[in-house]
């Protein structure tokens, strides 16, 4: 089933790497990162983040000089009308704990995690195949459509 179909009308938090795939135009997953975008875009899909994306897609850019790059990155995470940069709070930093504790994932998709299932998405978009074994979300992983 197209990946489209599947989140149309519906809240996705969007993790760090489909963020950078769409916006480096990776090849390998335009075709299924394009459609996702466009649906936020059109208000069709609700879009979620947290500031950890916006933390780990300016580390590059930052690193090697580009304020071109830096620039697109931030102002679709702060500017998009129908995607939502959202701040870490006490309630998603103890949930993300309880998520480290039981599946041992790293802090960032803790973080990640836990502002997902505190805000109530209905989707987790990755492509972290190990953030598959969570419970608590449902996780879509773009490599499962390729």
């Amino acid at each position: 089933m197209e990946l489209g179909r599947i989140l149309k009308g519906k809240t996705v938090f969007i993790d760090t790497a489909p963020l950078i795939l769409f916006i480096e135009k990776n090849p390998k997953y335009s075709a299924i990162v394009k459609p996702v975008v466009a649906l936020i875009d059109s208000g069709q899909a609700k879009g979620l983040t947290s500031t950890i994306t916006l933390l780990e897609v300016l580390v590059l850019p930052l690193r090697e000089g580009n304020k071109k790059l830096a620039d697109a990155y931030r102002s679709i995470l702060l500017s998009s009308k129908n995607l939502e940069t959202c701040e870490i709070s006490n309630a998603i930093s103890e949930k993300a704990a309880t998520l480290r504790a039981k599946y041992g994932f790293k802090t960032p998709d803790s973080i990640q995690l836990a502002t997902a299932i505190i805000r109530r998405v209905d989707y987790f978009l990755t492509n972290d195949l190990a953030l598959k074994q969570i419970n608590e979300i449902k996780v879509v992983v773009l490599e499962d459509f390729i």
